[in-house]
């Protein structure tokens, strides 16, 4: 007897529920206590995954953060400080190119896996996202001298060429590295980002020793790196071309991800608009000083965002609602458990890194405020990317993107009223408020809210403690003994982050 085609596939979305340990796991997990429901087994295990196996994937994006901290200290003292501002411009504007060639089409290929179970499609919108890439590069290119000087590179066309150069190679190349991660080949997938990322400030900082010291020479190095990356992802993932004429899983990408992709040009603009403003308000040198200190309060930002990236296809193979919900708000918590010693440690470290990394001209005394203040930003992020993950696997890509429009508009014109009134101060202070906005948003937005819930009291008490600390360090005096004593704190709160992160892997539901 020939079985339905809707009973097969409520047959298989069983197995899928039942198996969710083997999707979610390549490593093996203690059985739960028999007191632990079904959805509290699939949180431990999941959480195993998740802070197991899948921060190795953080780990490798975000030695990209490690680079820029160790490259922008030598940028900041080989170039003018306005050379340094419109290089820091010109890589903002770069992002912004690169989230438009994407297209969405990375999310869309890793949710195309998930569904169908093999890579057949998901390979072809590979082929797909190539394409569209190129026509965004293409498009840039021929269109620089109409928009070059609006954008505030008056004179500045040489580098806004490489600038847009940089753009196709590094779309594909992100387009690539998600496919990786959903296929869990993370020796492949280290060598493509680590090359696409290092390599290019490695080849940029030869070019500028050797060749010469400016900003367009500098941004020469990222072409050459991602052109190399690109090639590694291409022949890595086997771009398949037949998905170029599957017309229904294309317009089905495409309703996905142009919506993501206005979204992340709406982060975009949360996380580098703000540089723009300055920059057409206070002038250059001001961007360069935000730059610095936004390299190092953002850098729990980036992190989070590289998590996000990490965990996205583990959400996807989840199938189950209920156990996706409830793995979303542990991991929530854990991360809001591990941010305390972490915001902790980046602003009680702030006025030691600072004089290092920019030379005195750049007022780093000042800059402390600006890091606690950008840090801070990490909490509403890490509230936007537990609810933004179950957005996308329920594929309401029209709500993520309309929700970040409207915090990208909130945190334009936030920069346009805060920064006349508190400099490169009130810019921080603009993206904190957005991001907090896109975060209640996107709650609302979630189909099952009332089941959603908020962290608990500890968790809220802990994070309170740490941000009351730390604030109060920002009026102790910057002096050898003071910074003594801040980096005997920094030193304590690794412990502290290793025994969460512990307990995190460890998946306790609590």
């Amino acid at each position: 007897m020939t079985v339905p085609p809707q009973t097969r596939r409520e047959a298989r979305a069983a197995r899928e529920a039942a198996d969710v340990s083997e999707v979610l796991s390549d490593q093996p997990v203690a059985p739960a206590p028999e007191s632990l429901d079904t959805g509290s087994v699939a949180v431990r295990k999941g959480a195993n995954a998740l802070f197991g196996r899948g921060l190795l994937y953080v780990v490798v994006w975000s030695m990209q953060l490690v680079v820029s901290s160790l490259i922008s200290p030598v940028l900041a003292h080989l170039m003018p400080p306005a050379e340094f501002g419109v290089l820091a411009s010109a890589i903002a504007l770069y992002q912004a190119l690169v989230v438009l060639a994407v297209a969405g089409i990375d999310q869309a290929s890793v949710l195309q896996r998930a569904e169908d179970g093999d890579d057949r499609r998901a390979r072809g919108l590979l082929a797909v996202g190539m394409v569209t890439a190129s026509v965004v590069t293409v498009i840039a290119l021929s269109t620089i001298p109409l928009w070059g000087d609006a954008a505030g590179f008056v004179g500045a066309h040489p580098l806004l060429l490489v600038a847009v150069l940089w753009t196709g190679p590094a779309a594909i190349v992100q387009i690539s590295l998600a496919l990786l991660v959903a296929q869990d080949r993370i020796k492949v997938f280290a060598v493509t980002s680590l090359l696409s990322s290092i390599g290019g400030s490695i080849i940029g900082l030869g070019l500028l020793t050797l060749v010469h010291a400016d900003a367009t020479t500098y941004a020469w190095g990222g072409v050459v790196a991602q052109g190399v990356a690109m090639v590694i992802g291409i022949a890595a993932t086997r771009p398949r071309l037949a998905g170029l004429f599957d017309r229904k899983t294309t317009a089905r990408a495409f309703r996905l991800g142009i919506p993501i992709a206005l979204g992340n040009l709406s982060y975009f603009v949360l996380n580098a608009g703000d540089r723009v403003v300055v920059q057409r308000l206070l002038g250059p040198e001001e961007v360069a000083r935000y730059q610095i200190a936004y390299v190092v309060g953002s850098a729990v930002i980036l992190l989070l965002t590289f998590t996000n990236q990490a965990w996205a296809p583990h959400f996807a193979a989840l199938r189950d609602a209920v156990a996706r919900r409830e793995l979303a708000m542990h991991s929530r918590d854990e991360l809001y458990r591990m941010l305390a010693p972490v915001l902790l440690a980046v602003t009680l470290a702030s006025p030691v890194a600072l004089p290092i990394l920019a030379p005195a001209s750049y007022r780093v005394q000042e800059l402390t405020v600006v890091v606690f203040i950008v840090a801070i930003t990490a909490l509403p992020v890490v509230a936007s990317g537990a609810t933004g993950r179950l957005l996308l696997v329920e594929r309401r890509g029209v709500a993520v993107g309309v929700i970040a429009a409207i915090a990208g508009v909130v945190n334009i014109a936030a920069n346009l009223l805060l920064v006349p009134l508190f400099g490169i101060a009130g810019a921080a202070l603009a993206t904190v408020l957005a991001y907090v906005i896109l975060a209640a948003m996107q709650q609302f937005a979630l189909s099952d809210r009332r089941e959603w819930r908020g962290p608990g009291l500890r968790v809220v008490l802990t994070l309170a403690a740490a941000l009351a600390v730390a604030a109060a360090s920002l009026l102790v005096p910057q002096d050898a003994l003071w910074n003594w004593v801040r980096a005997a704190g920094v030193i304590a709160c690794l412990p502290w982050f290793l025994r969460r992160l512990r307990a995190a892997r460890g998946g306790v539901v609590s």
